[in-house]
């Protein structure tokens, strides 16, 4: 796996074609901070504007996915990362971009969790597309707990990907959820034994890999742009963004293969 880029708090790697972003502030089992979040949105731009990248993996180091928003800095003790707040004041959008609120990447994001991922941490877990959990990982929105509101888009979102009645009580007890239960909910997609998240997620994400990159973009785009249209007008909206895909060398590529029994060599085109 490759070093690149990133900041002292989030380490950028490649794995093949997968990009790895993880979350690296292991003694505050990865609060939020400026140079993380920095990091982030510099991630996905990268992950963005690079067509050797088909997948990311966002995950966190030393044992913990988030724990969310950093509260010491919060009640005015400071923040590290002082050097970057020129970044924040040049683009007041970054933070939300880096937490998934204000910015869809367009390649396939996959979560590999072990630990916390609580509060600001399932609110970044809503901005993923695929979602993968040690056993021991502990989830949920403790903001109401504290006198907060989780602002990172909880409100809007959690009812939108599991049922209402699920996403209120998590929304309004502040309460922990085991991994178990959060699969229970469709919070994630699978539970993995304790330290093999990312190995599952790298998995997943070589699997996507393999598939036609403008097919992979183009389903996932066409899956978040129908979500809140009528069926009429979803149909309509995948016709638009799937027709052009079968006219692609890309499509011709896949066929090819198919009947030759082989691999396909797909090149974005």
């Amino acid at each position: 796996m490759g070093q690149r880029g990133g900041t002292e708090h989030l380490t950028v790697q490649r794995e093949g074609a997968t990009l790895v972003l993880t979350l690296n502030r292991p003694e505050a089992k990865n609060a939020l901070s400026m140079p993380m979040l920095v990091g982030l949105h510099d991630g996905w731009l990268e992950a963005d504007e690079d067509d050797a990248i088909r997948s990311v993996v966002l995950t966190g180091a030393g044992g913990s996915f988030c724990a969310g928003m950093d509260l010491k800095a919060l009640a005015g003790k400071g923040m590290e990362g002082e050097h970057y707040r020129d970044r924040m004041k040049a683009d007041p959008d970054l933070h939300w971009k880096a937490m998934l609120r204000h910015h869809r990447p367009r390649k396939p994001v996959i979560a590999a969790v072990e630990g916390y991922c609580v509060a600001g941490g399932t609110e970044i877990l809503q901005g993923t597309d695929i979602r993968v959990a040690g056993e021991s990982a502990t989830f949920g929105l403790f903001e109401v707990k504290r006198g907060l509101f989780p602002i990172g888009g909880s409100t809007v979102r959690l009812q939108r990907q599991i049922p209402r009645t699920h996403a209120l009580e998590m929304l309004l007890t502040g309460r922990p959820y085991s991994a178990e239960e959060a699969r229970g909910i469709g919070l994630i997609g699978h539970v993995v034994p304790d330290g093999t998240a990312l190995e599952k997620a790298l998995a997943i994400a070589e699997q996507i890999n393999a598939c036609g990159p403008l097919a992979v973009e183009a389903v996932k785009a066409s899956v978040y742009e129908s979500a809140e249209l009528t069926e009429t007008e979803g149909l309509a909206a995948e016709l638009t963004r799937g027709w052009p895909v079968f006219d692609t060398a890309d499509a011709k590529e896949g066929a090819r293969a198919f009947a030759e029994k082989r691999p396909p060599v797909f090149r974005r085109a």
